[in-house]
């Protein structure tokens, strides 16, 4: 099921029509606070959001969404096309963006790809990794997606978290920030590498006793990033 919040109705109109034709089932709100209502009592498998909204603005939408246990993923829309705007809202969350006017051809591709991604990270994970991983003094559990460290819960972003849990379960191996963008964020975020750079403080400051010199996830200067080696455990 799609939710789609525009308040501009004709836009909203014909996205839902397109996706209908697709198969999707879909959802209309045209009020920011309507729609993060419907989507914290509904489990959405898609959330397209505009970005200019009555009620509530689409970043503060996407900022509460992201903020609550469910993942889901969100295609942002906007009619500015300031970098920054754009920026704003991957750092928030949104997995993928189109600028306003957009043909629905793109649209329906962009949707279709998130959809794929989704698909294939419920894939990876049936395929295995353990429910609990276990780093020197942190403890990721990946079904509950809680993170603790010396006993102590962390709290992070859904986005902070799927970055560390992508690290954490590839110990000791070199990402650029490229890889960490296709692989955390997905398709469309090409060229927007310094989100890698802020999230990655954001985390450090989080996990790391002393962020400037970190313990977990290093630089490895010229390339990228690097997670330290761990002993991975499963715990039923």
């Amino acid at each position: 099921m799609v939710l789609v919040i525009e308040d501009d109705r004709d836009i909203a109109d014909l996205v839902a029509l397109h996706l209908r034709e697709e198969g999707c089932t879909v959802e209309l709100m045209h009020d920011g606070q309507e729609g993060l209502a419907a989507a914290q009592r509904q489990p959405y498998d898609l959330i397209i959001l505009d970005l200019m909204l009555p009620g509530l603005d689409g970043l503060s939408v996407c900022r509460e969404l992201r903020r609550g246990p469910r993942y889901f993923p969100i295609l942002m829309l906007t009619s500015k096309s300031a970098e920054i705007d754009r920026v704003l809202g991957l750092e928030l969350g949104a997995d993928d963006y189109l600028t306003k006017p957009f043909s629905i051809r793109e649209l329906v591709a962009r949707v279709n790809a998130l959809f794929r991604r989704v698909e294939a990270i419920g894939r990876s994970a049936d395929a295995a990794p353990p429910p609990v991983i276990v780093i020197g003094d942190m403890r990721i559990e990946t079904d509950k997606r809680e993170v603790t460290l010396r006993g102590d819960s962390v709290e992070l972003t859904a986005r902070e978290f799927d970055l560390l849990l992508y690290f954490a379960r590839h110990p000791g191996r070199v990402f650029t920030r490229a890889q960490l963008l296709d692989q955390v964020w997905g398709y469309g975020h090409e060229g927007y590498e310094h989100t890698v750079n802020s999230h990655i403080n954001r985390l450090r400051a989080k996990i790391e006793r002393d962020p400037a010199n970190p313990q977990y996830v290093l630089t490895v200067w010229g390339v990228g990033y690097k997670f330290r080696g761990a002993d991975r455990a499963s715990q039923g």
